[in-house]
């Protein structure tokens, strides 16, 4: 069965990825202190970014069939809980924003 969802997921892995070092970097150059959660949670969602997209990655460069599966379907649920995170960051960004 070739792959389907791994270039999808690295593709738009690697562009979150640059949204997450993106948030990191603006809030370092702000110096906003108060947003040192945001910095941590974005921090633990780009490493999970980073992960999906080298699982993906590994799952398109291999032969092995059911390999490829297995390193798909990991990716694919990293890349679905990053994006929850993202969610979250940006909510945190906006009621701190806000308030």
């Amino acid at each position: 069965m070739p792959n389907t969802t791994s270039p999808h997921i690295l593709n738009t892995a690697a562009n979150l990825l640059g949204f997450c070092l993106f948030v990191i970097t603006s809030l370092h150059i702000a110096n906003l202190t108060e947003t040192h959660l945001i910095d941590e949670f974005t921090s633990v969602i780009a490493i999970f970014l980073t992960c999906s997209c080298l699982l993906s990655f590994a799952s398109i460069r291999t032969s092995n069939p059911e390999r490829e599966r297995r390193l798909e379907t990991i990716a694919d649920y990293l890349f679905v809980l990053s994006l929850a995170g993202i969610l979250i960051v940006i909510l945190l960004i906006t009621l701190n924003f806000i308030g």
